[in-house]
């Protein structure tokens, strides 16, 4: 996601500062090279040998007549993208001001005048975040185009955002962003159908894939939806559903602003009536009786007949042949942009094997992460065509 971003992180003197030392282990997991910058603060609260173990590189605390600010934030300097983690009420109105008075917001102010990408992540308690000053100053370092990651309020403290947060914001500010101006839907995991009020059917998919596709999505630029039956994530919009008939219905309802959907999700191919009591346990036998599920992509593609579309198909048995066979059959029954094929083997797996099958057979290996990009990557190609 940050292969070959060259990441200046700003650490000013918030207790959040603790923190850094693996949000610079993140980012460089993700591919960056990183090199800090301290305000003495900062340094009070983390050692910069911390960091300087974390980055391989030597931390800037103070600026010489190496100009280090340049060197780093230049127009022609070493970084691409400034990453201001954590950022306290001080610093950040400094920067709204322009008043360079610490190594930190020396850099901020040398990467604005040179159109260097700026992320910030502010860290204060929170009568400090809502004090009007503080917000004014977060508006007006907004409208030069920095990107805020919001913070976390909890305990009466505005708490850094999570790494995945700055991390995410980080990939957006610094990449490039050809899904910019679009609304992918993106549908995720597996859904759930109600035997009775106790008992589910289901299946084995983690919706890691899903996630990491909506990820990517807002990383290359999109505004993303996405439907699912998990947790709030903060490259998305998540609305929440469990059954196949509520995703189905809710990615037909969001696809009428949509510019494509992508649609991972392992949604039940059959469903059960809901008994109204908990079946008694202990009987000798039980049968249910299954129904099939509407198709999620033939609803949507009934109602948006021109919608791109990108489906996912996951066998158990053949080679690669049978499964590109198959891939591309759906792709022609339901007029797909293109399909991700995989065997079942990969469920809830960190690492993955894929197909991206069109009149070509793409494959990727290695995490899913790197699958969500490439699918991205290839969505927006048939966006922009």
């Amino acid at each position: 996601m940050l292969d070959g971003v060259n990441v200046v992180l700003g650490v000013s003197g918030s207790i959040a500062a603790v923190k850094t030392v693996e949000l610079a282990h993140e980012l460089r997991r993700e591919g960056a090279s990183v090199r800090a910058v301290m305000t003495d603060s900062a340094a009070g609260i983390i050692h910069p040998w911390a960091l300087e173990f974390a980055t391989e590189h030597e931390v800037v605390t103070e600026l010489t007549g190496s100009v280090e600010h340049v060197d780093l934030c230049g127009r022609t300097g070493w970084g691409d993208v400034l990453l201001l983690a954590p950022a306290t009420a001080n610093t950040v109105g400094k920067v709204a001001a322009a008043v360079d008075d610490t190594p930190v917001t020396t850099c901020a102010t040398t990467a604005l005048g040179a159109d260097l990408p700026v992320v910030v992540a502010p860290a204060m308690h929170e009568p400090m975040y809502d004090h009007p000053g503080v917000l004014d100053a977060i508006d007006r370092v907004e409208s030069w185009g920095v990107d805020f990651v919001d913070p976390r309020v909890e305990e009466g403290k505005a708490k850094i955002a999570t790494e995945e947060a700055i991390v995410t914001a980080t990939a957006r500010a610094a990449g490039e962003t050809p899904l910019a101006g679009k609304r992918v839907v993106v549908t995720a995991g597996a859904t759930t159908e109600s035997v009775d009020p106790v008992r589910t059917l289901s299946n084995r998919a983690s919706g890691k894939t899903g996630r990491a596709v909506a990820r990517a999505c807002h990383v290359r630029g999109a505004d993303v939806t996405l439907l699912h039956d998990g947790p709030d994530v903060p490259y998305a919009t998540v609305e929440r559903v469990e059954s196949g008939a509520e995703m189905t219905a809710a990615a037909t309802g969001v696809a009428d602003e949509a510019d494509a959907l992508v649609s991972a999700a392992a949604i039940s191919d059959y469903t059960v009536e809901r008994a109204p009591e908990k079946i008694k346990s202990g009987q000798e036998g039980l049968t249910l009786s299954l129904e099939p599920t509407p198709k999620l992509i033939d609803a949507v593609r009934e109602r948006h007949p021109d919608l791109p579309i990108v489906g996912f198909k996951v066998e158990t048995e053949g080679d690669d042949e049978t499964l590109v066979a198959r891939a591309r059959e759906i792709r022609d029954r339901a007029g797909l942009a293109f399909v991700v094929a995989n065997d079942a083997s990969v469920m809830g797996a960190a690492e993955t094997r894929a197909l991206l099958v069109d009149d070509d057979a793409t494959e990727y290996v290695g995490d899913k992460q790197g699958l969500g990009i490439a699918v991205a990557d290839e969505l927006a190609e048939r966006l922009t065509d």
